[in-house]
């Protein structure tokens, strides 16, 4: 995450909320080029290559999906919202995390994208794959 706040509450919630790093502007070209460095050597083993969740496998290089061994196909952002609900298994996440992860932070927080893609995700996986908690958020259960 690339952002000019600096206080210490708003690292730790974009951290919390799944960043995988936090830099502050003004920042060094060469500071961030070493970051992307840094998180593309650990990039390459099968454990972060593949992630699982119950019956769903989603694989990140091949970007097929499958439940119980059935191929499932997903558009782009399908598969991106996915991914983010595996990797957050069983945890709720509101709309709000949901749209920022999945579709960055350019949209707005009322709308009901969300609610569509998981409706779609729904058909596709089953319907018991994803977990609505009314008023609070979505779930993945594993």
């Amino acid at each position: 995450m690339l952002t000019g706040r600096a206080q210490v509450h708003d690292v730790v919630a974009c951290l919390d909320a799944g960043a995988d790093d936090y830099m502050t502007k003004p920042f060094r070209f060469e500071e961030l080029l070493a970051r992307i460095r840094a998180r593309l050597r650990g990039v390459g083993t099968e454990e972060e290559r593949v992630l699982i969740a119950g019956p769903v496998r989603l694989d990140l290089w091949s970007r097929e999906v499958s439940v119980r061994g059935r191929a499932v196909a997903l558009t782009g952002r399908e598969f991106a919202l996915l991914e983010t609900l595996i990797r957050h298994a069983d945890r709720v996440l509101s709309r709000e995390q949901l749209l920022s992860q999945a579709w960055g932070y350019d949209f707005d927080p009322s709308t009901n994208l969300v609610n569509v893609y998981v409706s779609a995700l729904r058909k596709k996986l089953g319907e018991n794959v994803i977990e609505t908690l009314r008023g609070f958020g979505y779930r993945l259960r594993t």
